[in-house]
């Protein structure tokens, strides 16, 4: 396979997983894969094209963030509370970041882990959404900080490839009493800061990793996922909304199945 598709394939798979319920880590992992290519020769590049990403929610919610900033220069209580939330919550991974580096990355070129992080994240999420009843909290600023907190705890979670930062924190919310249209939200913004602090410290301590010539794939990889986030988020919501996180849960338990029968089959 050209190199070129393989770009584009990984963008792709990049924009459409990242704020699902899925793991995009994990699929880009099993997607190298079952295209031919080692997992851990491509893993810079997945990380590097995560910007993309993350830019589309800027786009898609910049009337919000446009709204705190000058609630914050205002000094309104509510600008305050929404980034007080996101701080607490990104702690947490930030200090296991920093703890345990060199062994959360020793697992990310294993596609035996995010199999079975698919599965097990699946069963975890149809027994959430028959167990758990959240209440309406209107917004991100009206999180408490101990659900805040408890959320960010929840998020290292998705240190383990395959287990999806997002349905983390959208399920650990849920469970902590947060709506769903809240829940997902949060998880979006939460994005931003964990996901660009997360690039940012992976692609300076392995610089070395990205050469010259991968900077144009990098490019393409960034735009592809950034196009296709934009539309996964703007339906992400609504669709949860009325059906709920099943879906994600069976599509997660059927694909690690299928990814542990080619693995030991293949």
């Amino acid at each position: 396979m050209p190199i070129l598709w393989l770009v584009i394939i990984l963008g792709i798979v990049e924009g459409l997983t990242e704020y699902l319920p899925v793991s995009s880590t994990g699929h880009l992992i099993l997607a190298t894969e079952l295209l031919g290519f080692k997992a851990e020769e491509w893993e810079a590049f997945n990380v590097a094209i995560q910007p993309g990403a993350i830019l589309a929610i800027i786009v898609l919610y910049w009337r919000t963030f446009w709204d705190v900033f000058l609630g914050l220069f205002r000094r309104e209580d509510a600008a305050f509370r929404f980034v007080r939330n996101l701080v607490i919550a990104c702690i947490p991974a930030v200090v296991l970041a920093l703890l345990f580096g060199d062994y959360i990355e020793a697992m990310l070129g294993s596609a035996t882990i995010v199999a079975w992080a698919l599965i097990i994240g699946g069963v975890a999420i149809l027994i959430l959404e028959r167990t758990v009843k959240p209440v309406q909290c209107n917004g991100v600023q009206n999180l408490s900080l101990r659900q805040s907190a408890m959320i960010g705890l929840v998020q290292c979670l998705a240190m383990i490839p395959g287990v999806s930062r997002s349905g983390a924190t959208i399920l650990g919310a849920m469970a902590f009493g947060v709506d769903r249209k809240t829940a997902a939200e949060f998880s979006f913004f939460l994005a931003m800061p964990t996901l660009g602090g997360a690039t940012v410290y992976y692609l300076a301590k392995h610089h070395d990793r990205i050469a010259p010539e991968m900077y144009g794939n990098i490019a393409i990889g960034s735009l592809v996922s950034f196009v296709v986030a934009l539309v996964v988020v703007k339906l992400f919501v609504g669709f949860v909304t009325r059906y709920g996180f099943g879906p994600f849960a069976w599509y997660r338990i059927i694909a690690g199945a299928a990814a542990l029968v080619w693995l030991n089959w293949g």
